[in-house]
């Protein structure tokens, strides 16, 4: 089985070559690496060319950008990775081995890059909470076999939570595997934002959603 990785983009100058430079070795033991454009203004696409095996365009829409990259995609597995998000070291074998042997889909557990104390806290309420409810959001690198993305119909395209909404309906064929060995996602928005303020305002969107809120209107608090 081989990875097709595959990274929605929008603006990400700033952190996209240090994501792109950890995935060569991945590209080397001949996974593949997709990034797809929601439009960016910036110096993103030029950086990422010499990076990538396919570079797509897209309307903007992280749903919507990586349907479009699966669409392309040629390998058995998709993982879908935010562009300030960095994969383990062996991350394909650890997926690989796993998925052989038991579930169909998956996400990573998450470190966040701050090294204030209370990101330990988030990290950790994170990871429990997404192996305890069988959620997965998007900053844990989910992946899925192919076939069963087809089988889900891919990402609902919304303008939020689609990972939500994906997971739900990856529940229905088999609970997700939990990687224990950890990526690294960016803290920015929870430092830009203060930590306690991103907390609250994540739970409440997630409860919002569940109590039947349209993604077009939690966008706007987002």
């Amino acid at each position: 089985m081989i990875l097709s990785i595959i990274i929605p983009v929008l603006n990400e100058q700033a952190v996209i070559v240090e994501t792109l430079q950890i995935l060569q070795a991945l590209r080397k033991n001949g996974h593949e690496v997709i990034l797809v454009d929601g439009g960016s203004t910036d110096n993103t696409l030029d950086l990422a060319i010499p990076l990538v095996d396919q570079v797509l365009h897209s309307e903007r829409g992280r749903a919507r950008q990586m349907n479009i990259g699966a669409q392309y995609a040629k390998n058995d597995i998709f993982l879908f990775l935010h562009a300030d998000t960095h994969l383990p070291d062996q991350a394909d074998v650890l997926i690989i081995k796993e998925l052989a042997e038991k579930q169909q889909w998956g996400r990573f557990d998450v470190c966040l890059s701050g090294q204030n104390w209370r990101l330990r806290v988030v990290e950790r309420l994170m990871n429990w909470r997404s192996c305890l409810t069988g959620i997965a959001t998007g900053d844990q690198a989910i992946f899925m076999r192919r076939l069963l993305y087809t089988k889900v119909a891919g990402f609902p395209e919304i303008p939020l939570m689609e990972d939500i909404a994906i997971s739900q309906h990856l529940k229905q064929f088999s609970r997700p595997l939990c990687i224990k060995t950890p990526l690294m996602t960016s803290s920015r928005r929870w430092e830009e934002r203060g930590i306690e303020r991103t907390i609250l305002l994540m739970w409440g969107l997630r409860l919002a959603y569940a109590l039947g809120v349209s993604p077009e209107i939690l966008k706007k608090f987002y």
